[in-house]
């Protein structure tokens, strides 16, 4: 593994963390959500008498692993999304956006249109901004406040980043969003404009994320590296070269079995 001497002895001015999966966790609330909404449909009778036949069988027929598939759908048509999008030549959507119209089409994969009005839909589809945070996150992220600049680098729209800031009380002090340079990441130009946005040259940035790809990314372009291991979030497997490779450079690495942020903050010797 890179040394974490390095990083310890010459620490970076500036934390940026990505937020889905790193900050919040976006499974256990989606996936809840998502099985209340639709249980809230059956159990109220008013409700209930508004679905079709074909709705209500199909609803019986739903399990709660079935609805975690469907939330990992969900934010798997997200992952698509941004890594296809081509600044300039795709037609500009934000997250927002992207989440209803993603929300409409698997509802329709699913054979469940109709099980909500378009009302209905819209407001389900904001769900994201109210995800839970990880156990360690907002405590953590204060301790880190204390000797960095803390910020989001996120592919979440501006709007979106407030309110799970708000709702997780995390305390980021600033918010940036991909969406303020017109791309998503992987792009170079969030994590050189992150950088510029901090008044800080990439070296003295570390991006903080449970996503080796993300980190990887923000490494090609200067960024310093801390990988926080979060339940079920990396899409790389350990057999994976990419994987065993990243032990060799990531600067700063911390398991599942670890805090967290709070171990992020030990390390740094943030009491």
């Amino acid at each position: 593994m890179a040394s974490e001497y390095d990083i310890i002895k010459t620490p970076p001015k500036g934390l940026t963390f990505d937020v889905f999966g790193t900050v919040v966790d976006w499974r256990k609330t989606v996936t809840s959500t998502l099985i209340h909404s639709a249980l809230d449909k059956t159990t109220s009778s008013s409700r209930s008498a508004n679905l079709s036949p074909p709705i209500r069988t199909r609803l019986s027929q739903l399990t709660d692993e079935d609805w975690g598939g469907f939330a990992q759908e969900w934010r798997n048509s997200y992952k698509k999304f941004v890594s296809t999008f081509m600044p300039g030549e795709t037609e500009w959507r934000d997250i927002d956006t992207h989440h209803h119209l993603a929300l409409i089409a698997l509802l329709k994969k699913w054979e469940l249109e109709g099980l909500y009005s378009d009302e209905e839909v819209k407001d389900l589809s904001l769900i994201w901004h109210y995800l839970d945070p990880w156990i360690d996150s907002s405590t953590g992220l204060q301790k880190l406040g204390t000797k960095f600049i803390t910020s989001t680098l996120s592919n979440g729209n501006q709007s979106l980043l407030k309110d799970l800031d708000q709702h997780g009380n995390l305390g980021f002090k600033k918010l940036q969003s991909s969406a303020d340079f017109k791309a998503y990441k992987p792009h170079p130009s969030v994590y050189k404009g992150a950088a510029k946005a901090l008044e800080l040259e990439p070296g003295e940035v570390a991006m903080v994320a449970a996503h080796l790809n993300d980190l990887k990314a923000a490494r090609g372009y200067g960024f310093r590296t801390i990988y926080v291991e979060r339940r079920q979030e990396e899409d790389w497997s350990p057999e994976q070269e990419e994987y065993k490779e990243a032990k060799t450079w990531v600067d700063m690495w911390i398991t599942e079995r670890e805090d967290g942020f709070l171990e992020v903050a030990r390390r740094f010797g943030i009491k």
